[in-house]
């Protein structure tokens, strides 16, 4: 079982939302997002195989990840609403499409089920590449990634995975730079998920084109499309209110 964290109280009205967090990050990372949509719902926010307070694994499959999410969905009671970013988004529509009865509203916040060409091993570099035994506070770690060429945003988004007194990254990092031509890719995966489906993506990031539509539309009949004008690809830190009030809005449609 994934770890996790939940906000709020369970309610007949409204089923649980799980957010499944990108690639580097952990659940903690949209604590404040979960603690605002939690007035209205139970929000769940796991760490993803491999990342955060979860034992050690030897794959990042997206099949392995989407089975995580099942199995999370299964334990606090499906069905549930599910939202995901980035890696997240990948295996959560790949939960979607293996596992459909489990699932009411699926978002899937900036990236589509394609390949990309893009690698992000130059930041496990980075983070093999910081002292862990002199640091006695997380700030130090962010001033030697932005030694490395970190910019400022991502250095407070990878120490926020690291375990200062531990001496240590919760992030097994041999793994995912050994699975990271399955991490950047997508599976081949059979079969549709015609529940409702919003594509939320950030207004200026180019990870969501015209071009995946005709894939996205194969998968998702029932998939919609939106943006967050001045929004990158990390969309939920960049606008994180214009985020909440979109995910509000679709789940209570």
């Amino acid at each position: 079982m994934l770890s996790y964290t939940e906000f709020g109280e369970a309610s007949p009205a409204t089923p649980p939302l799980i957010i499944a967090h990108g690639l580097y990050g952990s659940g903690r990372n949209w604590g404040v997002i979960a603690k605002r949509l939690s007035d209205t719902r139970r929000v769940v926010t796991p760490d993803m195989r491999n990342h955060g307070h979860n034992a050690p694994l030897p794959s990042q499959s997206y099949h392995d990840m989407a089975a995580d999410l099942a199995d999370l969905a299964r334990h606090i009671g499906a069905p549930i609403d599910l939202c995901g970013h980035s890696m997240g988004g990948k295996a959560a529509m790949v939960m979607a499409l293996e596992y459909p009865d489990l699932i009411r509203r699926l978002i899937v916040a900036d990236i589509a089920p394609v390949p990309y060409s893009h690698t992000q091993t130059h930041h496990i570099d980075a983070m093999r590449a910081v002292d862990l035994t002199t640091l006695t506070r997380r700030a130090q770690a962010a001033e030697q990634l932005g030694a490395q060429g970190v910019e400022p945003a991502l250095q407070s988004f990878f120490t926020q995975s690291l375990d200062v007194a531990g001496k240590r990254w919760r992030l097994n990092l041999d793994v995912l730079e050994a699975e990271m031509d399955k991490i950047i890719g997508f599976p081949q995966v059979t079969g549709q998920f015609t529940g409702p489906t919003l594509f939320l993506s950030g207004g200026d990031s180019d990870y969501v084109q015209p071009a995946h539509r005709p894939q996205i539309k194969s998968l998702f009949p029932a998939a919609k499309f939106a943006k967050i004008p001045k929004a990158g690809h990390w969309l939920h830190a960049d606008r994180p209110r214009a985020f909440e009030a979109s995910v509000r809005m679709y789940l209570d449609a």
